[in-house]
Parts: structure tokens; sequence; C-alpha cells
């Protein structure tokens, strides 16, 4: 996908168990199938004889967890992070989950999401005495929590107080020594899902993570909703209801695993249902259809099942490739994506072929996988993207931060075609886009297409950033 070359990043995903005696090798697993969500640090807390115990480190889960440190995180419940950074260093003192003490409370926090309001609440509560060990929003979260569990010794009243004071994207779990507490911000930018299993529940980002549970009951935790999970079984509770709903997009189009199914929606439909609609709206003739793998395959299956153009691989994927935004220059950057996608000649050579992908970004990704099919002799290239232009930062989660970063803000749709060098390009539209998902405009967020902000402090950040950044 273009999008993960050029600067669309993962955000991150979180997993938690409760009722499962010697829960680590399922919290692994779990966290495992959410891999995709971020790449960058993982760590695991349990809970056991009283205590809580955190093991974490950067790199894959793989790398991080093996059998003999597992086996050293007992108890029966638990909870889990794979991070990618969208706010915080990319170090392991950020890695996730966080454990505070404090007011006679012990807990781990693992948080998935963004605060808008990060630095007003750093710089507020900095002001007041209390000090910051990283530069992450989830460690304002947890010192915020504690600083109202002093004051009202209620943890649900607390998390609630919490709330009150955060702007942004949160689904969080928590863990403590006698429970589990799932909460989903107002919104419901990022997703978050609960299962019951047999004598207790396992809640993840996203369903894919419970394949491996013998789960009865899987349902999306509510925007705004404060689940508890203790030894007395499952309580809820929510704070006040907001009008809209804000869920993210880009989990339908690129960020979500595609067997996942989120908000109600399955992934894998919406996808060839964009797809679909990009034969519908942006029909050619051609020899084949394609997909830059992995997240524009089901929207080029879509495409190639609405035209009756057959289906095939132009490019494959080198999953042993290096990871390209943490080298040094552009050159070196640019030669590691050439290893990661490798042309498939055969299918190319004399060909017209339409490509699909998710997004563009900045286009010089797209531009040099364009011009890799040219040099193996494709005589056309059309280029359909199943997401509609991306223009606008995102602070909600998503690693999209300046107006500068989106080629679509610089050129027209013809001046992209005639960067990228193909025959031709095609967007869905913002219509399109809800269509395909099966979701109410009103109920997605689509700022970074569309600048409808769902927070004031969002709107206000993106005006601010205009002025300065565009």
């Amino acid at each position: 996908m273009a999008g993960s070359f050029e600067g669309i990043r993962e955000e991150c995903g979180v997993f938690g168990i409760f009722g499962k005696s010697n829960c680590s090798e399922q919290i692994y697993y779990g966290i495992s199938a959410l891999q995709h969500r971020g790449q960058e640090s993982c760590g695991i807390a349990t809970c056991h004889n009283g205590d809580i115990e955190v093991i974490k480190g950067m790199g894959l889960v793989n790398k991080v967890f093996d059998e003999e440190n597992l086996k050293g995180l007992g108890g029966s419940s638990g909870i889990a992070h794979v991070r990618y950074s969208t706010a915080g260093e990319s170090k392991l003192h950020s890695a996730q989950p966080f454990l505070t003490k404090g007011a006679n409370i012990k807990f781990a926090l693992a948080h998935n999401g963004n605060l808008v309001n990060f630095w007003n609440l750093r710089d507020y509560f900095t002001e007041r005495g209390h000090t910051f060990n990283t530069s992450s929003d989830t460690e304002v979260i947890s010192k915020i929590l504690v600083n109202e569990y002093i004051k009202e010794h209620d943890f649900v009243q607390a998390i609630k107080n919490m709330m009150r004071y955060l702007d942004g994207s949160y689904s969080l779990l928590i863990l403590t020594t006698d429970a589990l507490y799932a909460v989903r911000d107002p919104f419901g930018f990022r997703p978050l899902l609960l299962c019951e299993i047999p004598n207790g529940y396992a809640l993840a980002s996203e369903d894919c993570a419970f394949s491996l549970l013998e789960s009865k009951v899987v349902r999306d935790v509510k925007p705004g909703e404060i689940i508890k999970i203790d030894k007395g079984g499952m309580t809820s509770d929510r704070i006040g209801k907001i009008n809209r709903r804000a869920h993210c997009m880009f989990e339908y189009v690129y960020f979500a695993r595609p067997d996942s199914t989120i908000n109600g929606i399955s992934v894998y439909k919406a996808r060839k249902n964009l797809g679909g609609l990009l034969a519908r709206d942006f029909p050619v003739k051609a020899d084949v259809v394609s997909a830059v793998p992995y997240s524009g395959v089901a929207a080029a299956i879509g495409y190639s099942q609405k035209s009756g153009i057959p289906y095939t691989e132009v490019l494959l994927r080198n999953r042993f490739a290096g990871r390209s935004f943490i080298m040094p220059s552009q050159e070196m950057r640019d030669r590691v994506i050439k290893t990661k996608l490798i042309p498939v000649e055969e299918e190319i050579r004399g060909k017209d072929i339409i490509l699909v992908d998710d997004s563009i970004v900045r286009g010089t990704t797209m531009k040099q996988i364009v011009g890799m099919m040219k040099q193996c002799g494709a005589k056309k290239v059309h280029l359909r993207i199943s997401c509609p232009p991306v223009i606008a930062p995102c602070f909600y989660g998503v690693d999209m931060q300046q107006y500068k970063q989106f080629i679509a803000n610089e050129k027209t749709v013809e001046e992209i075609r005639k960067f990228i060098g193909v025959d031709s390009l095609g967007y869905n539209t913002i219509g399109s886009l809800v269509e395909a998902i099966g979701i109410s405009h009103n109920s997605l967020c689509m700022a970074c297409v569309d600048e409808d902000y769902p927070t004031e402090l969002g709107e206000l950040r993106a005006k601010q950033m205009k002025l300065t950044d565009a």
C-alpha cells in the first residue's frame, strides 16, 4: 500500500483478558494478531498474586516475548499493547502498557488513540506540581486517573472524571489488581470490541484477535462506555451522550485486518465495495486488474468482479525488506522501497493494467511503482484509489500531521496523474466512500478528506496549522 510507504502509519492495538488461568499465552497470541497496528514496540502486563508485572520492549511481539519470559507473567488477567508512535518518542520508556502507582492504587494502562489537547493537559498538570517522564499522552491519561482517584476513592467515577478532561481519541484497557476496565471515547474514533469466553471476557482493538479463543458473544464497546470486569462479572456505565459518532474511516480503507468486523461492518466487504464503486465510476479497458499489496487487494478484487476484467498479481510484497521510514536519507529509503515490491514481469509485459491502492499521500512512492511497471514493459497503467484525496492532517491517531505532506493540496487530479506517470487516475468520492462502508456520513470521521473535524479543538488546530504549514 502506498499509504504505508509514504507516511500513513498504523496506529496502536490493545488486547486484554480476564478469567483465563495462565493468561500470558493467550495474550501473546491475541496481541500477535494485532501486529499490523504497530510494529515499533509492544508490552504485556498481568496481575498475579495481588501484584502487576509488566514486560515490554522495542520491536515485534515474537522478538520481545519468548516461552521463558511469558512463563514469568502468571495470573488470570492481563492487558497488552502494540505501538506505532503518533504521540511520544520512539523509545522504550514510551512503550506500553504504562504501570502507575499512587494513592493506594496500582494499575497498568494501554491506549489506542491520540489526545488533541495533550500539551495543554501536560502544561496544566505540570504547573500544579506533577512530573512527567515521557512525551506520551498515555502518561498524561494515567496521571489524571490517579489524581481523580485520590478525590473519589472510586475507580469508575475517577474514569468518568478523567474522560471530561480528554479531547481526542482513546480506546483504553486498564488493569488493576482486582479488575479489568475498558473505556472508549464518546465519539468512538478507535475500535474496541468485547467478547465473552468461558469463565471470563476478552477485549481487543479488532475481533481478529479473538480467533484462538472460544468466544461466545462479540460486540463493540459503545462510544462513551466504561466496562468493569471482575470476579463478580461484568458491569457497564456510560458518560453523557454525544449526538454524533466519529468512527475513523481509515479503519475500513487501510488500518484494520481484512477479516475484522468493526462497528458491525465487515472490513473486507467495505474494501470490496470500494473497488466495485471505482469500477462503476471510473471504467477503462484493460487486460488485468491488480493491487499494490496488501491493503489494495480487496478493492482490486471488487473492481475485477464489477468490471469483469481478470484479477492477477503484478506486484509481490517482500516481507523481509527493511522499514524505509527509519532510513537516514531519501536515497536509501527509495532503495528499500524497490526491495519491498517485486514486479512480476511476465504479468506486466505488453499489458494494459488497472492498479488499485488505498491512498496517495506524497505521490513519490507511487511514481516509483509506476516507473517500475513501465520499465517491465507495461503498455498502460491506470491507477484507481479507493480513498478520496487526502488533503488534511489527522489529530486523532493517524500519523498524518501536516498539510504540506499531501500532494492533493498542491495539485489537481490531472496534475497528480502527470506527476505519477499513469495513463489515467480515479479516486473514489466522499459519497462513494460512505456508500461502500455503509455507515452514515455523520457517524464517520473523514476529516483528512473533508476537513470536518468532530471536535472543536481539532478544528482549531487545523485552522492554525493551515496558516503556518500549508
